[in-house]
């Protein structure tokens, strides 16, 4: 067996949730604090997936977060800039726009390619003395003393820290071995990623297209490329992903419509069932979690990575703001700091996608005549405006 080695953090988890960690804290300590990050599969991130590329979609606020941590400059060349979005119902007169330009904003938020960012934090660890990357290993057992944490991993050497923080996805390993329960709410759907291409340039415009089955999102990409989350009943997604490439775009021309011009292209398809998962606790005993380890949120508004952001922002503040690392006593503000904004942004999804996932006829009068109250009355629509924008108290 090796030597144990010892950190100040542990992260398990090294995909976007748990390299963004380890560089905030890198930031934010300016490079005092070693950091031992766990990540189960290796990634060869010279190989680029070209026109299947996935993206998220990172709020305003996500973005100035990032530019304290001195990651927005490099990320930037990666992005492409969200400058409007347009919100409506299909087949009926509700519709709301919120316009960058409007709200004096560069942008509202930004899309980025996974496998480039993921490129680009591998760089920045790599570059950081004080980052220790475990790569390609998982975690087999966790124990605690009063003052640390010991972590198993497969290759059966031990690492132990100060504080371990669970940033491995929502079936967390980490979550799963100390017993923190998993909370479910099974939204009937089923989500199918792609994406797409218009012979119309989209110009840098994100759509949130709500249908009788669930919302169909398109987000702005490079290379005029366009990322497709469409909500789907299970029935329905099975059959549209058996389509061909020309009946699948036929289908998605009809549900979205044609602000986009002709759909010409599509790459590969996937899907994957929505839930809502989340834990209620987030800390226990030199142990704390973020991103969808904490809550993995439904796709509508694009929530979920954002949210996550916020809790990482949070847990480094109090990592970073003095007190010993791990000490409860930081981890239990982190919680209490955590508590509004996860209430309401699972919330406010959740009441989202009840509204706007269902054709029937008192819904659908009270929804439309919002969201034209929205577009009519700017005030109406502060709430999810802050949200949309990442605006919020953490």
């Amino acid at each position: 067996m090796r030597d144990e080695q010892s950190f100040d953090v542990i992260i398990a988890g090294g995909a976007m949730a748990g390299a963004t960690l380890a560089l905030a804290l890198n930031a934010l300590s300016q490079g005092t604090l070693s950091i031992a990050v766990i990540e189960a599969f290796q990634v060869e991130h010279h190989d680029h997936p070209g026109f299947d590329a996935r993206s998220i979609a990172l709020s305003y606020g996500t973005v100035s977060l990032l530019e304290q941590w001195g990651l927005w400059d490099d990320m930037r060349s990666l992005a492409t800039a969200i400058t409007d979005i347009h919100v409506s119902d299909r087949s009926h007169a509700g519709m709301t726009e919120i316009h960058a330009q409007s709200l004096k904003l560069d942008a509202l938020g930004y899309v980025v390619e996974l496998a480039r960012v993921g490129g680009l934090y591998a760089e920045k660890m790599a570059q950081c003395s004080n980052i220790t990357q475990y790569c390609p290993v998982s975690v087999t057992h966790i124990s605690r003393t009063l003052e640390s944490v010991s972590v198993t991993l497969s290759d059966q050497s031990i690492i132990v820290g100060k504080l371990l923080v669970a940033a491995d996805g929502t079936m967390s390993t980490c979550c799963e071995k100390l017993g923190f329960p998993l909370q479910e709410q099974d939204f009937h759907q089923v989500a199918i990623i792609a994406n797409v291409q218009t012979n119309q340039r989209h110009q840098g415009r994100a759509f949130e297209r709500f249908t009788s089955s669930g919302p169909l999102a398109l987000l702005p990409m490079s290379e005029n490329r366009l990322s497709l989350v469409w909500c789907l009943s299970a029935s329905d997604a099975q059959q549209i992903m058996q389509m061909d490439d020309s009946r699948f775009l036929a289908q998605l021309q009809q549900d979205f419509g044609w602000r986009l011009g002709r759909f010409i292209q599509v790459g590969e398809r996937s899907r994957y069932p929505l839930l809502l998962r989340y834990r209620e606790n987030m800390i226990s005993h030199r142990f704390a979690m973020v991103g969808n380890a904490a809550q993995t949120l439904h796709p509508i508004a694009g929530q979920g990575f954002n949210l996550g952001i916020r809790d990482i922002a949070s847990l480094a503040e109090e990592i970073t703001r003095g007190d010993s690392v791990g000490d409860y006593q930081a981890l239990n503000r982190f919680r209490l700091r955590r508590e509004a904004d996860r209430r309401s942004t699972i919330q406010l999804t959740s009441a989202l996608v009840h509204l706007f996932s269902n054709d029937w006829p008192t819904l659908r009068i009270g929804r439309n005549l919002g969201l034209a109250a929205m577009d009519s009355v700017p005030f109406l629509n502060m709430p999810l405006l802050q949200r949309t924008l990442g605006v919020v108290n953490r």
